[in-house]
């Protein structure tokens, strides 16, 4: 196993005039990392390195203006979902990332929903109602949750998913106990290493679709 601690990071372009809703933003990162894994093209080395740490750190900034035209210059490739754009560029040493977006802001990635989100599609991606986390918390942890989806899914699932535009649904369960209780089926679930926000542990996101069911052992 690879020792070097590795980090994915993502961008997301946060104009002052025009900031993508919530929901948007976070299933755009969720798209992002898929795309990357699905096919990860000219990163593959880098995409092996990071996924043979047995982490999968993630690191969410925020850009805008010139900072967002210096992101997408450098390696990556950029999600557009709706109203967000979210760019992933290939995962690097968690100390030694490129200049353009060490710069970049980290904290304070604050979105909202001014609207309702449609009909949710599968996989679900169900955060935890009982956890406040920031919008860029959110995105990471997202990414996680459809990560863990993509590992548990075979090839044809994953083939079917492909065929879908390897679209992903980010929602918040109803209600504590439903969440728990997803987290009781045997689905993938994302337990936080507790390096921002929240307490080491915390189950942040359930990631919910019918083929999922089972898959991964109850704890």
């Amino acid at each position: 196993m690879n020792t070097e601690l590795y980090v994915l990071p993502l961008v997301v372009r946060i104009e002052r005039a025009a900031p993508p809703e919530r929901t948007d933003a976070l299933e755009a990162a969720a798209m992002a990392v898929l795309s990357l894994l699905d096919d990860p093209g000219e990163f593959a080395a880098e995409v092996h390195a990071w996924e043979s740490t047995g982490k999968i750190r993630k690191v969410v900034r925020r850009a805008r203006g010139a900072e967002w035209r210096r992101a997408v210059a450098l390696p990556g490739r950029t999600i557009e979902h709706r109203t967000a754009e979210v760019r992933v560029h290939p995962p690097v040493p968690l100390d030694d990332w490129p200049r353009d977006l060490a710069r970049l802001q980290v904290s304070g990635t604050e979105l909202t929903d001014t609207a309702a989100p449609g009909p949710a599609g599968p996989p679900v991606l169900w955060a935890n109602p009982a956890l406040e986390m920031s919008a860029g918390k959110a995105m990471a942890q997202a990414g996680h949750a459809a990560q863990l989806a993509w590992w548990a899914s075979d090839a044809g699932e994953r083939a079917a998913w492909r065929e879908r535009g390897l679209s992903a649904s980010v929602r918040t369960a109803a209600t504590p106990a439903e969440f728990e209780a997803m987290v009781a089926a045997g689905l993938p679930v994302v337990r936080d290493a507790g390096f921002t926000e929240i307490e080491p542990g915390s189950c942040t996101f359930v990631a919910d679709a019918p083929w999922l069911a089972g898959r991964v052992a109850r704890s």
